[in-house]
């Protein structure tokens, strides 16, 4: 007991975790294993070496005189042992294996594996017992992988070394299990080509894992293809049972043949030709992506390279695809909420994992190699190595990456050599940490040093796949740094293309303008770049967005907050983006005011202002220009710049809808009449009241970015002026009015358009309230009364505008209704304009406001049944279309359907209309026949990058039904 107690002493200063039970394994030994404990001491599990050298001495006593006796030899096997429990037990049974990790080499393990079945390597039928040929072929495997694992652990071999062993292991293995399958099954009329794909055929597969392949078969000459076919499908099934099938020894793995073309549902063998069709009509993007790793494993084997070199061709143009990016992108988000619970901790799938890095890799030499053979790698540190010498990946990214590659396989290997079982997930269990971290050469705190390198090389590993995977244009497209080299144009131009932009070259001209130089300045723009050219190819116009992008930056730039706002405020930088690259209108509001780049860091800066607020600020700003009339309105216009772009942003966000938008504009448009009237009535002040009344859209708080200012002018000579006095002051005000707010400035116009009046263009701009009172008595027509349901008081004096719009009442809210001959002329003016008003050229069905179901349609609905009903429904007294519907379906006169309808009918063409002066930067009434321009526009409404051809039909569909509702309600039919 005392001699125990004493052992188990030194066994903990050694560093056994159960010195106790150690010390009863060794007293069980002694003195076999007496001298061998510090080297069992140094393994990465001790207690688990000790305990599985122990059982191999029961089994076979001299294993401890051939360790002492031979180092090298008891550096490979103590390093199995401390790590492979699973090697350790195969090596129990076997320990005439042993021998095997003496030899510094093994013979080929094709020619080894075939000779374990009893197979000639020349002639590979076997000649043994199926049964016996599969356990021969386990054990076989299995000593090479012990072989391998002992040169890897002791570091007798390198990563890159280790991954392409064990791929050319499964593929001797495969070769093996192909031999036994013919032993079965009659393949003389078939030519089967075993194809690796994954980590196989990219020679870099795990100790443990699936073996993807493919298979292609042809028949021999003179053979009928079907039969071939079905014996080499016979053949291929029975290669995969005889890797699967369970016996004494186990099995190896499984053989996965789902990448095949139709995955599961496909047939399991294709002819050449057969595969080639089904890549060039439906193969998906992931497809290609899997292709870039086939390579000939088994099987015959010119017939295997004749199908790499045939996909070849496919998989380098595979980029070229419409949105090829995006769908790769789109795989990798599917892949990863697929890990859940594991995430975290799930070094292959998890967040900073493998698939994060092979994910990136891939995608890039996707995009390039069509154009750079150099990039052709299937290996992930070969390509990896490739991207960086071609300036694609710079090179400290490329090392970090690396580093984390070969950081993260090794601990993958580590994890299966355990159990050899399949896993990629980290334990939680400390003795597991442990023996990771001393497997990694971690003596101090391996579990605490392990898992701060482990957390280091993911994030770093996560960081780099967010640059390099999501914004694949890197620093490499802009200028690099002194120590790269630049990425060539062509390259470049390549890269750009794919991305989505129409104008690679010119994207380049913007890049090196924003990136050259060594200015604190350039080299922010070089740290953003990559991520907002990533974000400029997520909008509708990736190459307008950037040149904004460069403008702004040219005005701003050496404005200290500017940069600091975007590097800084990743919300605000994605949102210009996405305003860049969705929005010229928007873009140009923000050439002349960049200063507003500001207001995008939240949701709440883009929220409307309420109209008495923004009347205080404009009346302010006119009061600091004193007499200066012209700069106190350009100041107000400035004020209205900065609103339209702040409800421009809104709306391209979707923080706003077309009722809120038309609102936003309308009342903005009273409070720059309000600010500009106050300043252009000075001088005129005490000779009369004057207002402006609102009509058409601006009446009815439903203007779009471009619409005039619909008004009337009306005025009321003050007490003691001569009426002609009055008058000649109200005319100078309203042309004033007028003047100021079209001059030529940076800031958008806004057209004062009083051709509704009274006799149009003929008649008196302004009018007294007597004039107009007596004119509409006398002469009104029914097309002016409908025009009046918009009127309301916009800007001026309000209680002479409260005047006016109590006088019109009795002429647009007409006792009685409208009788039947009044409702004739206004359908026959309907007609009319439906006839006569449409542009030349212009499709009837895609014109958003004189079309079939469009705006105008909708709109004289309502004031149809406004003029009809108001008098007696008070609810139908408002300007607005929307609430007249609304009204008169909760009055009745429409059925809760047919509101709807026209309601969202109105609605959609109404944000058309907006969205093509936001897209385009200038009015436009028609659904665009351009496909890139219409494709914009269902960017801009919500639409998918596909969507253009939806968004056409339902617009089609909406507005038929909606003009289905107006021949029913509005002219009877």
């Amino acid at each position: 007991m005392p001699r125990i107690e004493s052992t188990a002493a030194r066994l903990a200063r050694l560093g056994f975790a159960d010195a106790a039970r150690a010390a009863g394994l060794v007293e069980q030994s002694a003195p076999a294993l007496d001298d061998l404990l510090d080297a069992l001491a140094d393994t990465a599990d001790p207690d688990q070496a000790l305990l599985s050298l122990t059982r191999l001495a029961e089994r076979d006593p001299a294993v401890p005189g051939l360790l002492r006796s031979d180092a090298a030899l008891r550096g490979r096997v103590l390093a199995v042992l401390g790590v492979s429990a699973a090697l350790g037990d195969h090596l129990v049974r076997h320990p005439g294996q042993l021998a095997l990790l003496a030899e510094p080499e093994l013979d080929d393990p094709r020619t080894a594996l075939l000779r374990a079945v009893g197979a000639d390597p020349a002639d590979p039928l076997p000649r043994a017992s199926r049964e016996d040929a599969l356990s021969a072929l386990r054990v076989g495997y299995r000593g090479h992988l012990m072989h391998l694992a002992a040169r890897d652990l002791t570091g007798e071999a390198e990563l890159l070394a280790v991954m392409a062993e064990l791929s050319d292991l499964a593929g001797a293995a495969l070769e093996a299990a192909l031999a036994v399958a013919r032993a079965e099954v009659d393949d003389a009329d078939v030519r089967l080509a075993v194809i690796g794909m994954g980590k196989c055929g990219a020679r870099e597969l795990n100790y443990i894992s699936d073996v993807d392949v493919v298979f292609v078969a042809e028949p021999r000459e003179g053979a009928d293809e079907a039969k071939a076919l079905r014996a080499a499908t016979r053949l291929a099934q029975a290669m995969m049972r005889a890797c699967t099938a369970p016996t004494p020894e186990g099995a190896l793995w499984e053989v996965d043949a789902s990448l095949r073309p139709e995955g599961r549902s496909g047939p399991l063998v294709r002819t050449l030709a057969s595969h080639l069709a089904y890549y060039r009509r439906w193969a998906k993007t992931w497809e290609f992506q899997a292709l870039l790793k086939a390579r000939p494993v088994a099987g015959d084997m010119d017939l295997g390279q004749s199908y790499v070199q045939a996909v070849d061709d496919l998989v380098w143009t595979a980029a070229t695809r419409e949105h090829f990016v995006e769908d790769v992108q789109a795989m990798r988000r599917r892949v990863e909420e697929h890990v859940r619970a594991e995430g975290e901790r799930q070094i292959k799938l998890g967040p900073g994992g493998l698939r994060d890095i092979e994910f990136a890799v891939q995608l890039l030499q996707l995009v390039h190699g069509r154009l750079d053979p150099l990039l052709r790698r299937r290996g992930t540190l070969p390509a990896l190595a490739a991207l960086s010498r071609g300036g694609y990946v710079g090179r400290d990214d490329s090392r970090a990456m690396a580093e984390a590659y070969a950081f993260l396989r090794g601990v993958e290997h580590l994890l299966q050599l355990h159990r050899l079982r399949r896993t990629h997930v980290l334990p939680q269990d400390p003795a597991a940490l442990r023996r990771l971290g001393r497997a990694l050469g971690l003596q101090g705190d391996p579990v605490g040093e392990f898992t701060a390198r482990w957390r280091r090389h993911a994030r770093e590993a996560r960081r780099l796949h967010e640059k390099l995977f999501y914004r694949p244009l890197l620093q490499a497209v802009a200028r690099l740094p002194e120590s790269e080299s630049r990425l060539s144009a062509s390259a470049a131009a390549a890269r750009l293309e794919a991305l989505g932009y129409v104008d690679p070259a010119g994207a380049l001209r913007h890049i090196a303008a924003l990136t050259s130089g060594v200015s604190r300045r350039a080299a922010i723009q070089r740290t953003l770049l990559p991520v907002m050219l990533g974000w400029f190819a997520d909008t509708p116009d990736p190459d307008a967005a950037l040149l904004g992008f460069r403008q702004v930056s040219d005005r701003l730039g050496a404005t200290p907050w500017y940069l600091r706002l975007l590097r800084d405020e990743t919300a605000v930088a994605a949102r210009m983006a996405r305003v860049l690259g969705t929005s010229r209108y928007a873009t140009g509001l923000l050439m002349h005011a960049p200063e507003a780049v500001a207001m995008l860091g939240s949701d709440a800066d883009l929220a409307v202002r309420p109209a008495a607020s923004l009347l205080n600020e404009a009346r302010t700003a006119v009061s600091r220009h004193g007499g200066d009339v012209e700069s106190a309105v350009a100041a107000v216009r400035a004020l209205r710049r900065r609103e339209l772009f702040r409800t421009a942003v809104a709306d391209v966000s979707g923080l706003a809808d077309i009722e809120t938008v038309g609102e936003a504009l309308s009342r903005l448009n009273d409070v720059t009449l309000q600010a500009t009237l106050d300043a252009a009535l000075r001088p005129v002040a005490g000779v009369t009241r004057f207002a402006v009344v609102a009509m058409g859209r601006l009446g009815g708080l439903e203007c779009s970015y471009a619409s005039d200012a619909d008004v009337m002018f009306v005025h009321s000579p003050c007490p003691g002026v001569a009426e002609r006095e009055a008058a000649e002051a109200a005319f100078a005000a309203a042309n004033e009015l007028r003047r100021l707010l079209a001059l030529p400035a940076p800031d958008p116009p806004l057209m004062v358009d009083p051709d509704l009046r009274p006799e149009g263009r003929q008649g008196p701009l302004v009018r007294t309230l007597a004039s107009y009172r007596a004119y509409y008595a006398r002469w009104s027509s029914p097309w002016e009364a409908q025009a009046l349901l918009r009127a309301r008081f916009s800007a001026g004096d309000e209680e002479l505008g409260a005047e006016f719009t109590s006088m019109i009442d009795e002429l647009r809210y007409p006792r009685g209704g409208l009788g039947d001959d009044a409702v004739r002329e206004i359908r026959r003016l309907k007609a009319r304009m439906e006839a006569e008003r449409l542009p030349r050229g212009a499709d009837p069905a895609l014109h958003t406001k004189l079309g079939p179901g469009g705006l105008s349609d909708v709109e004289w609905v309502a004031q149809l049944l406004q003029l009809r009903h108001a008098a007696d429904l008070p609810s139908l007294r408002t300007t607005r279309t929307l609430e007249a519907l609304r009204a008169a379906a909760a009055e009745g006169l429409l059925s809760e359907r047919d509101e709807e309808v026209l309601a969202g009918a109105w609605r959609f063409a109404s944000r058309v209309r907006d969205a093509l002066m936001l897209v385009k930067g200038r009015p436009g009434d028609s659904v665009p026949r351009d496909v890139r321009e219409r494709r914009f526009v269902a960017r801009t409404l919500g639409y998918p990058p596909d969507g253009s051809e939806d968004f056409l039909d339902d617009y089609r569909r909406v507005t038929r039904r909606a003009r289905q509702v107006v021949e029913r309600v509005f002219y009877g039919d």
